[in-house]
């Protein structure tokens, strides 16, 4: 292994200095910070000299133009609802030139310019470092992501992650949070595959529990196979969902929350941010949420305490600092789910027939489980020079589950003790969980962005090595019980019944697993000419299965190359591009222990491969007023690992994913903010078990999805400051179980409608949500039952200083 590290490092120097000779310099920097008239950093200002370059001012006021041809320039900074600030600069060749400007409003001021709703457009995004690891403009990245703005989830007084995900076009939950070990986030469809939030500022962040969004400043759902880029352990072969959480900036502000509604919601909020030295070099942010909820259910609750302080340090202009963590205690009951038996015919294919309760748990309050998660992030940034930077990153995580899990699992009627069909009689399943996953993720990435003649490049190259550890004790499932839907009878649900239960099945041992991986990428945009621009990246992954209480034939290892190409075409510079793209994602399968003959026998696979074809269109018009993406894609995933029974495994079944997906992002007049997206997926298998083959997949959700949500605040006037926002979604049927054995049980379609009211006066802000205003009774599932919530309210009440 030293030596392919050796040669990863020996081709990326080489890689690094070709590049850096061929390099031209002929073209020069602009750099400088946007402040205000009282001396306050101004974040989110449009920089641009006009017709050669442009971007956006950081939390710090700070920005930077780059590849700017030798000669005297205006540079000119705007705000909507703001005079713009403007100023003069000269760029020699292959140096920086700095260039303060300063807007004429107080800080004061620029925060009621945005809170009035005067800030353009403030849903959308129009460029990320994560999507493509470098920053990247929107319009120039082959790839289609989605972007949910923590501006966006303020005017939904959003308080679960949950909620925020279905502001993005083509996601639905397959089923919430269980917080079991390994696995115990939520997971959602994306694309006709399953996907799970594994992500945090583009690197592993695994829980065992649902993320607080009092620390998101954006959510990106990426869409397509990333393995590119990302990896095969965190992804999915329909994308990835990265969550960006708040940074240090350059001001003094501190926000406090309190939210209140239904079923016991009690939510507190704080975010508190400040320089800690006189030079503001040393910059501190904490965010903090108090949460307790019970359920709608007849038991259930969710209690959590969350904690993420971040500081950055800027040693000098050249050498930065960044560290971020996340502490999150959380204890509850995990939801209810009905699992359906997926060998034998079911009982019943119809919500009627089931005659389930929505309103019943099948639980108690004191069967409940604890989630500690705990993620840090350390990150150094080094400028080398105007054209190259240097990041190396460490991230460390442990998600752990300690306490009671129980789901419901449909049994089978037999003849003369043989089997024939479901029997609607549900059993009930406990576990004593006792399980950590730690994961540590290390990164060295170098990103330059320079000229080979005419021809603009920006290149990331890196190396990546991950490692997860499993470590669990947790009991054997124990028999606690049956569920009739039809017949509700009392039971004892304490916590001494559930030992007694658990101690009879006894426990399954110890067991302390690892999987690594080591990776090396790259990958470079370069434009061909101004307006056409292409992306070629490639992976190398190798992956290792070992551990204490793995079986030496057990250990493992495997090589995946992924590549991945894009074009994109600007007809109107900056404003509308055409894009297609070629994606691959993969997975390493570890060796499976299975029944062959009666006899168990380690099985070994090749990695599974996703292929992607895409292309589609994306603007930026009206002076960023309308904003949005049209695309057609096309998966194909072959050497796909299917079970065949129970412990029995094959490889060699293939699944076709194909769709299309629209997304609006507009602000048509001043204050009136619209996101809107439609999806439609068709997925099947082939290649696959006659019980299955030709269906859709049971993780592929709805085959149509719609999102909507519009939003009005008044910025004029007695009333400036009232806003309203009304909006829901719509989901196709969704097919559960689908399979010709056992049968086909469908959730009917559905359409939620939620509607909002604000008002911001001063330094207070107030809110007033109802959710499901139909009270709408709807299920999600996956090869599972799981009632959603009815019509909630909530009232909150903000303070800003």
């Amino acid at each position: 292994m030293l030596k392919i590290y050796k040669f990863y490092l020996s081709t990326f120097a080489l890689l690094f200095m070709c590049i850096t000779a061929l390099a031209q310099v002929n073209f020069g920097t602009v750099k400088g910070t946007i402040k205000t008239s009282d001396g306050a950093s101004a974040e989110a200002v449009e920089v641009t000299i006009k017709g050669i370059a442009n971007t956006t001012a950081d939390k710090s006021g700070n920005y930077t133009l780059k590849n700017v041809p030798a000669g005297t320039y205006t540079v000119t900074a705007r705000l909507v609802g703001l005079a713009p600030a403007s100023g003069q600069v000269t760029v020699t060749a292959g140096s920086t030139a700095v260039l303060d400007l300063a807007l004429q409003a107080s800080n004061q001021q620029l925060k009621e310019v945005v809170v009035s709703g005067g800030k353009k457009n403030k849903y959308f995004a129009k460029e990320s470092q994560f999507v493509s690891k470098m920053p990247l403009n929107n319009l120039e990245n082959p790839q289609v992501y989605s972007v949910i703005a923590k501006e966006l989830l303020a005017d939904q007084l959003v308080t679960n992650f949950d909620d925020a995900l279905r502001n993005a076009p083509g996601i639905d939950k397959l089923w919430s949070s269980s917080g079991r070990g390994g696995d115990g986030a939520g997971y959602f469809s994306l694309r006709g595959f399953a996907v799970q939030p594994t992500l945090v500022n583009g690197l592993p962040g695994l829980t065992n529990g649902s993320l607080d969004v009092s620390n998101v400043e954006r959510i990106e759902v990426l869409k397509g196979p990333s393995g590119t880029l990302y990896g095969s352990s965190l992804i999915s072969y329909g994308g990835l969902i990265n969550t960006v959480t708040k940074q240090p900036f350059d001001n003094k502000m501190v926000e406090v929350n309190y939210t209140a509604g239904s079923y016991g919601l009690n939510r507190i909020t704080a975010d508190v941010n400040t320089p800690l030295d006189a030079d503001h070099k040393v910059l501190f942010r904490m965010n903090a949420a108090y949460h307790d909820e019970s359920s709608f259910q007849d038991a259930g609750f969710r209690k959590s305490r969350f904690f993420a302080p971040s500081l950055a340090y800027k040693v000098n202009e050249k050498l930065s600092f960044l560290f971020n963590a996340q502490f999150l205690i959380s204890d509850g009951t995990n939801p209810t789910m009905l699992f359906f038996n997926r060998s034998y015919p079911l009982r019943t294919t119809t919500l009627d027939g089931l005659g389930y309760d929505n309103r019943k748990s099948y639980t108690s309050n004191a069967l409940s489980m604890s989630n500690p998660v705990t993620t840090v992030q350390a990150q150094m940034n080094y400028k080398i020079s105007d054209e190259w930077n240097s990041q190396t990153i460490v991230s460390r995580g442990t998600a752990k589950s300690k306490g009671y899990y129980t789901y419901l699992f449909e049994g089978v009627a037999s003849v003369n003790n043989v089997p024939v069909s479901g029997n609607g009689i549900f059993s009930r399943y406990i576990t004593n969980q006792n399980s950590t996953t730690e994961t540590t993720d290390i990164q060295q990435n170098f990103t330059g962005d320079f000229k080979i003649g005419n021809m603009r490049n920006r290149i990331v190259a890196g190396l990546d090595y991950y490692l997860a550890t499993s470590i669990n004790n947790s009991s054997n499932y124990a028999l606690f019980g049956s569920v009739n839907p039809l017949v509700p009878a009392a039971e004892n649900l304490t916590s001494q019944a559930a030992d007694n239960a658990i101690a009879t099945a006894g426990y399954g041992g110890n067991t302390r697993s690892t999987q690594s991986i080591y990776s090396a990428y790259v990958s470079d945009v370069f434009n061909i000419t101004p307006a056409l621009s292409a992306m070629a990246s490639l992976r190398i992954d190798h992956f290792r299965n070992a551990g204490l209480s793995v079986a030496a034939a057990n250990r493992y290892g495997q090589t995946a190359l992924s590549p991945k190409f894009g074009l994109v075409y600007q007809v109107i510079q900056d404003q509308l591009s055409v894009f297609g793209n070629y994606m691959n994602g993969f997975k390493n399968v570890a060796p499976i222990n299975q029944l062959v003959g009666g006899a168990n026998v380690i099985t070994t696979f090749d990695p599974e491969h996703a292929n992607q074809l895409e292309a589609g269109i994306k603007s930026d018009l009206f002076d960023g007023k309308l904003s949005g993406s049209l695309s057609y894609y096309d998966i194909k995933v072959s050497n796909i690992v299917l079970s065949t029974g129970l412990n029995q495994y094959t490889q060699g079944g293939d699944q076709y994913s194909k769709g299309f997906e629209a997304q609006i992002i507009a602000n048509p007049f001043d204050g009136f903010n619209i996101i809107a997206g439609y999806s439609k997926n068709k997925s099947k298998l082939t290649n696959a078990g006659a019980n299955v083959q030709g269906r859709r997949p049971v993780a592929a959700g709805p085959e149509d999805l719609v999102n909507l949500w519009l939003s009005y605040k008044i910025s004029h006037g007695a009333a400036k400051g009232l806003g309203f926002g009304f909006g829901g979604n719509y989901a196709g049927e969704n097919s559960i179980v689908n399979d010709a054995t056992v049968g086909v049980f469908t959730l009917p379609s559905y359409t939620i409608l939620n509607a909002s009211a604000s008002y911001a006066t001063g330094a207070f802000t107030f809110g007033l949500k109802l959710d499901n205003l139909t009270d709408k009774e709807y299920y999600k599932g996956w090869t599972t039952l799981e009632p959603m919530r009815p019509r909630t309210f909530s009232g909150s009440i903000g303070y800003r200083f």
